[in-house]
């Protein structure tokens, strides 16, 4: 039962780490886009495409009159929402992991 609590373990905590990145390279994104960094650039790109791959439930979803500034809230808003579900599937993994027996 001991290993097996482990891998509960061990899984949760490589969920939230995955999720932990992807927030982090949207969260990366959002600067480069907010200090208006060269989009032919390789990183940028690089994030852009996680940014899309990741974060397109939020793309456009607010509008402000600066498009620096509405690009920066939904990358945010995609990274924050990331790193809940990251941490809320995590402790959800570790609640089904098995518990150790009582030794007699």
């Amino acid at each position: 039962m001991a290993a097996a609590a482990r891998v509960f373990t061990i899984l949760a905590t490589v969920v939230r780490v995955v999720c932990s990145v992807i927030a982090a390279l949207i969260v990366i994104h959002a600067i480069f886009v907010l200090f208006e960094a060269n989009p032919d650039n390789l990183l940028v790109e690089f994030t852009t495409g996680w940014r899309d791959t990741f974060g397109w439930f939020t793309k456009d979803l607010f509008a402000p009159s600066d498009p620096k500034i509405a690009e920066a809230i939904n990358d945010g808003l995609a990274a924050l929402i990331w790193v809940v579900v990251g941490s809320l599937l995590s402790k959800l993994i570790v609640r089904f992991a098995p518990a150790p027996k009582a030794k007699a």
